[in-house]
């Protein structure tokens, strides 16, 4: 069982998830509709990661003897300024959602929820990644992306990412 508290935040944060997922799906959208395709990739990529988060959570929670309560998801934007924009917004969503983490984190620690606190520990290290790829992303475009060479460049080596289902996926997923 978990202390209500750490419950709300946990289902929370499937949500905050979901955000994150539909944020980057809508990043990928918009940069495909402009022929991005490496960055649209790297977004996309991104996308599926979130919903894999999400589940991440929503698993630990079933095991863990909770309750899942789902909640609405916000639409997020369809339109951005430009690319660096989008990496902007990405770096800033990042941070975030480390804040939230963070905060659940917290609230484990302060009921002695240890499972939680255990949990957690993947996330926290998961963060400091999607902080730093989004930082690497917008420093490379500040550095690069002003020139049309530049930028295709950047595209191109974005493009080259790949979606692999993150491990914690299926090592939280409910046996039924």
């Amino acid at each position: 069982m978990f202390d209500s508290k750490v419950e709300d935040l946990l289902n929370k944060q499937i949500g905050a998830e979901m955000y994150s997922a539909n944020l980057y799906l809508s990043m990928s959208a918009w940069l495909r509709d402009r022929s991005l395709d490496g960055y649209a990739q790297w977004f996309y990529v991104q996308y599926k990661e979130e919903t894999d988060h999400a589940l991440i959570i929503y698993n630990f929670i079933l095991n863990a003897g909770g309750q899942v309560k789902l909640g609405q998801v916000d639409a997020p934007p369809a339109h951005f300024k430009d690319v660096r924009d989008i990496l902007e917004q990405s770096l800033s969503h990042e941070r975030l959602v480390t804040s939230l983490i963070y905060a659940i984190n917290e609230a484990a620690q302060k009921s002695k929820d240890y499972k939680t606190v255990q949990f957690l520990d993947w996330f926290v290290r998961e963060q400091v990644e999607e902080e730093d790829n989004a930082s690497t992303n917008l420093n490379r475009y500040d550095l690069f992306g002003a020139s049309p060479e530049g930028l295709l460049s950047l595209d191109e080596d974005l493009g080259a990412r790949t979606y692999r289902q993150t491990e914690q996926v299926a090592l939280y997923e409910s046996a039924d």
